[in-house]
């Protein structure tokens, strides 16, 4: 990285530097202001200078000389995940979901909540209220740096749901206002597909992919899409949208699972149970797995042959099932596609969408992390 200020701009100048600081010592490992400057090619002055004003607003933190060393031990210094709080929300069709995290996202405390499919606005809201009351139990106000919600819809940048065509009444929710109502802190809002997406390049089965289209298996069909590493919204933040073509197969597909269920009684309650009988190797019930199957193949195809990604990745409610579907998939993405994708099963299950809006949080807390720092 260049230290010459591009057009006398010291500010931002330095505000790359300390995100490249940051960026490196995101590692489990400490390191060392040596150490710093050869990974980040910053000299050692700059390095040191960094370091000094991270360390006093409190993103990093001073790790003790490492025993047996000889003479004057080198200073060492990581990565501080306990300064602040990260909150994520997941409000669905069934749930709400609240995941409190540090700034690395590992999970301190959780709520679940759940929702009747068709409850409406007011007792959706009511119940994602008490879910937030219950995670930040323990937590003051001023600890959560900043909150990412998922949600299902279109969402416009100021956190409105735009349009919701699967929950009553939630098409024109402010959610960004609401929440904002609850927590502290800069809130944004995003759909839920994308969010899960955004999770699996992160920390989950994605991380070393750079395009990975997200299938979310569940009641509800959708797609989030990962280009060149980022998360691709498109112009008007409707990317992946492809379910809304009935020829996509993506609107009638769950109905052969719902169709095998009205024909069978069981003790099991819910989709789950289309599944154990497809795993037992109920023959009907094979069939209506494929027929979901095929029915799914048909929009992935089309997503794969349009941006033809490294990995295929299937999350949400029905993932936990994933062993009866990845193989009927690739069958059906063998006939279509140009070239089969490897493909993944998230290991999030419903939780992936909570923890995509953690990093959402995250991400906001990165832009700003270098604002302010010492001219």
């Amino acid at each position: 990285m260049s230290e010459q200020p591009a057009g006398g701009d010291l500010s931002r100048l330095r505000q790359l530097n300390a995100s490249a600081v940051l960026r490196e010592l995101r590692g489990d490992q400490p390191l060392t202001l040596t150490e710093l400057s050869k990974r980040t090619r910053l000299s050692r002055a700059s390095t040191e200078d960094v370091a000094r004003d991270l360390l006093g607003r409190g993103w990093l933190t001073e790790v003790a000389p490492a025993s047996g060393s000889v003479g004057r031990p080198a200073r060492r210094y990581r990565f501080n995940a306990g300064a602040g709080r990260l909150l994520g929300i997941d409000i669905g069709g069934h749930k709400a979901l609240a995941l409190v995290t540090d700034l690395d996202g590992e999970v301190l405390n959780q709520s679940r909540i759940e929702i009747p499919a068709d409850a409406g606005r007011r007792e959706r809201l009511a119940a994602l209220d008490r879910c937030v009351a219950r995670a930040l139990a323990g937590t003051s106000g001023g600890q959560i740096w900043a909150t990412g919600v998922a949600t299902t819809g279109l969402v416009d940048g100021t956190g409105k749901v735009m349009l919701s065509d699967s929950l009553p009444e939630w098409t024109g929710v402010d959610l960004g206002a609401h929440v904002r109502r609850l927590v502290p802190g800069p809130v944004r809002v995003e759909n839920d597909c994308k969010l899960a997406a955004l999770a699996e390049t992160w920390r989950g089965v994605a991380r070393y992919a750079k395009d990975v289209v997200f299938l979310l298996a569940g009641v509800r069909t959708g797609a989030g899409l990962i280009i060149d590493g980022k998360l691709h919204r498109g112009f008007a933040n409707w990317s992946g949208e492809i379910g809304a073509l009935p020829a996509a197969g993506w609107q009638q597909a769950p109905e052969h699972l719902i169709t095998w269920l009205q024909d069978t009684a069981s003790a099991m309650d819910g989709f789950e149970r289309v599944f154990v009988a497809a795993r037992a190797g109920d023959q009907g019930a094979l069939g209506a797995v494929e027929g979901y199957v095929r029915d799914l193949a048909v929009g992935a195809s089309a997503l794969v042959l349009t941006l033809d990604p490294q990995l295929v990745v299937i999350g949400g409610g029905f993932s936990r099932s994933a062993d009866v579907m990845v193989e009927p998939l690739r069958r059906e993405l063998d006939r279509w596609c140009l070239r089969t994708p490897e493909i993944r099963v998230s290991a999030f299950a419903d939780e992936g969408v909570a923890l995509g809006a953690v990093r959402l949080a995250l991400d906001e807390v990165e832009s700003t992390i270098t604002t302010g720092l010492r001219p």
